[in-house]
């Protein structure tokens, strides 16, 4: 079962930064889309940023000019780089990867077990 393993979240002040990383813990055959969705306590999880196969980026209005998404297919690997952090910013913050294990097989969607990050003013 593929495991994906998220790290750099935390707590910082307004204003401050932060580096969300996501690995998978074993290969797939294709990678379809990458992302970050956080939740907060009683509200849907919502999408923060992806990023498809081809490098189109999409980012939630909330954070344009602020996050920034990368990918690096040969580790598997996502990040979220988080400036300018605000304390709505304040979430759990889930790693999502969509692609399929072996050839034959359908896309599936993983996610990380989310990592806290806290912005406080």
């Amino acid at each position: 079962q593929v495991r994906l393993v998220e790290s750099g979240g935390g707590s910082v002040q307004a204003g401050g930064s932060l580096r969300l990383s996501c690995a998978a813990s074993e290969r797939f055959f294709s990678i379809n889309t990458m992302g970050w969705y956080r939740q907060i306590p009683g509200k849907q999880r919502e999408r923060v940023a992806t990023v498809s196969a081809g490098g189109s980026l999409n980012y939630a209005t909330s954070v344009k000019g602020r996050f920034t998404i990368s990918r690096d297919d040969a580790k598997n690997a996502v990040s979220l780089q988080m400036d300018s952090l605000k304390p709505g910013d304040t979430a759990v913050y889930y790693c999502n990867v969509v692609g399929r294990r072996w050839s034959g097989a359908n896309d599936y969607a993983y996610w990380g077990q989310g990592t806290q990050v806290t912005v406080s003013s």
